[in-house]
């Protein structure tokens, strides 16, 4: 069987912060069984475009994701970044 999936790593990195808003790279990377430097190569994309704000709080980071955003993809710009995390289960509720 192949191995892809339906989520990109991107997606599910932001799946996890909205679910989780102190994981650390770490945590993210091994959840996912990517590399640590992905990871955080993914949250600085995110924060970059908005999609997360990161705020540093003593030794730990805290993200809120910006749910109000829309997808990236031309074909999908009327759905929210909320809306997807909702549907897919990791958002707050």
């Amino acid at each position: 069987m192949s191995e892809w999936t339906f989520i990109t790593r991107h997606g599910a990195v932001l799946a996890l912060i909205g679910q989780q808003s102190q994981i650390t790279a770490r945590e993210i990377a091994s959840r996912l069984g990517i590399t640590e430097r992905y990871v955080r190569k993914i949250i600085k994309d995110l924060e970059t475009n908005g999609y997360i704000e990161k705020k540093r709080e003593g030794r730990v980071n805290t993200y809120r994701v910006n749910g109000e955003l829309s997808l990236r993809r031309k074909e999908q710009r009327d759905v929210a970044v909320g809306d997807l995390l909702m549907v897919i289960g990791q958002g707050e509720g």
